[in-house]
Parts: structure tokens; C-alpha cells; sequence
């Protein structure tokens, strides 16, 4: 029979706990996972709540490090995020990355009927910009590389567009008989992507291009923070929530407006005695810097 030896306790060695950057918790080795690209630690947690929370909101470009001051500005493989996140939200991903590798591909586009939605290859051209007459390969749909409308031989595209039911496909169904602000398809009016919409209020922010727009006349909400627009014209009480709810909202904006206004009046007197002492001291260190040296 075989005994361990007795090995006294100030032998045994402590490895020793490594800090998160995102929760500042301490852990050990084991419960933390490095980023290959730039060697930067976090917990494992951590990092796969980072991972899916931007999954599930759906990312614009590839999973950089949660790390701001990364210098390397590294970014997570795809076999480092699958060795994290589900199955689902796996697929999730890789379906984004393909819609983004169209989007940006002047060779591919989508095509624009709700029923399809196909990848369409497109000729080589000088000019990507050039409209060019498309067939969609699943659905034979023809329609123009450059507005996504109905192909129109001869005639110029229009700056504001029809709205896309007017050439999608089953447009004669009662999914498509609502009037155009209610068209659960539109194109966002500064970039043209398509976005849709099936609930939530009516403020809508263009993933692609992040401007905020109203949904049903597509007027800019990018500096109407309080959301004024919804209380006049023809969109006046259609933001899709209750006034109480709004009356909340713009509180909020309304109070951190001011908490900024009343730190700024508390602090400018202090800012004003500060001022010319950092100028004598500045003086003063500029003056001993000019003094000859004794000899």
C-alpha cells in the first residue's frame, strides 16, 4: 500500500487570481479565457454575456474586445465565440455575418421581395452606382440594382422611392392593403437599407447608419430628443406609447440636462480661483527654466 507524503501547508502553492476587466472581480486561471488577437484576460462570464448581448442586438461589424484601451484593438475568432455562445445564437451570428459580407459585396445584393429575399449576383460594371437590370434566380423578380424597384428601362430612379410593397411580391394579398405609413417594409431615409418592422413604438433607429427616424413619414429624430415631433401633425399621438410614459421620457432628458447645467454653475467659481493659480505656477516653473545657470 502506497501513502502520499505529508506536505506541509506553506508548501503548497497559490496561484494567484486574475483581475476582470468588465465586473473588476478576481478570479482564478481557470475561470478566465484569453482573446487569441490581442492576449486580453477576462472572465469567461463576462465575456460570454458580452458576446451574446451584442449577437442579440444584432452587430454591425466583427466582436472586438470589451476592452476600450485594447491597444492591439483585437477581435474575437468565429471558433473562439463558438466555443462560448449556443447553438442558436451561433447560426444567429453567422447569418449576420453573411448579411453584412452582401451589404458590403458591390457584386451581390439582396432581392427585395419579403417573400424571397434571395442573394442576386450582379455584373461587373465600371461604376457600382450604374443601375442595372436584375432577375432574381428563385423568384425571376426583375428589379433595379440601384433603387430596388421595379426595373424601369430609360427612366431615372427617383430619389423617394415608392414604397417597397408597390413591387413586392404578393402585393395583392391583405398583408399589403394598409395604407403607406403602415407598410411593415420600409427603407431607412438615409442609408436605403430595408427594415422591418413588426412591434415597438414608432421612433426607429437604422441599425446599418444609426439615424433615428419617425416610421410612418420618415422625418429625421435625430435631434428631437424629447420627441416633440409626436405632438403635432399628422403623426401627432402615434409614438406607440402612453403619454405618461412619454411625460416620463422627457423628464429624464430634461433632468440630465439640468443636473449638467447646476454642476457647471457649482464648479465655474472654482474654476475661476483655480485659474490664475495654475497660471502662476505655469509662470513660475517658465521662469526658473530661463534663470542662467550659477557658474
Amino acid at each position: 500500500m502506497t501513502t502520499a507524503r505529508y506536505r506541509p501547508t506553506w508548501e503548497l502553492a497559490v496561484d494567484p487570481l486574475v483581475s476582470c476587466k468588465l465586473c473588476l472581480g478576481e478570479f482564478p486561471r481557470e475561470q478566465m479565457t484569453t482573446i487569441t488577437q490581442c492576449q486580453c484576460v477576462f472572465c469567461t462570464l463576462c465575456l460570454k454575456q458580452y458576446v451574446e448581448l451584442l449577437i442579440k442586438e444584432g452587430l454591425e461589424t466583427a466582436i472586438t474586445c470589451p476592452d476600450s484601451a485594447c491597444p492591439k484593438r483585437g477581435h474575437l475568432q468565429e471558433n473562439e465565440i463558438e466555443c462560448m455562445v449556443a447553438t442558436e445564437m451561433m447560426q444567429r451570428y453567422k447569418k449576420l455575418q453573411f448579411e453584412r459580407e452582401v451589404l458590403l459585396d458591390p457584386c451581390r445584393t439582396w432581392c427585395p421581395s419579403s417573400t424571397c429575399q434571395a442573394v442576386c449576383q450582379l455584373k461587373e460594371a465600371d461604376s457600382p452606382a450604374m443601375p442595372q437590370l436584375v432577375q432574381c434566380a428563385v423568384c425571376a423578380l426583375e428589379f433595379c440594382s440601384a433603387c430596388k424597384a421595379n426595373w424601369h428601362p430609360g427612366q431615372a430612379c427617383q430619389e423617394n422611392n415608392l414604397p417597397i410593397t408597390s413591387f413586392l411580391l404578393g402585393e395583392n394579398s391583405s398583408f399589403y392593403k394598409d395604407e403607406e405609413d403602415d407598410a411593415p417594409i420600409k427603407r431607412c431615409p438615409k442609408c436605403k437599407v430595408y427594415i422591418e418592422r413588426d412591434e415597438g413604438c414608432a421612433q426607429m433607429m437604422c441599425k446599418n447608419c444609426k439615424h433615428a427616424f419617425c416610421w410612418y413619414c420618415l422625418e429625421s429624430l435625430d435631434d428631437d430628443f424629447l420627441l416633440i415631433h409626436y405632438d403635432k401633425g399628422p403623426c401627432r399621438n402615434k409614438l406607440g406609447h402612453s403619454r405618461a410614459s412619454v411625460i416620463w421620457h422627457r423628464t429624464q432628458v430634461v433632468g440630465i440636462f439640468a443636473g449638467f447645467g447646476l454642476l457647471l454653475l457649482v464648479a465655474s467659481p472654482f474654476l475661476l480661483l483655480a485659474t490664475p493659480i495654475v497660471l502662476c505656477c505655469k509662470c513660475k516653473c517658465s521662469k526658473g527654466d530661463d534663470d542662467p545657470l550659477p557658474t
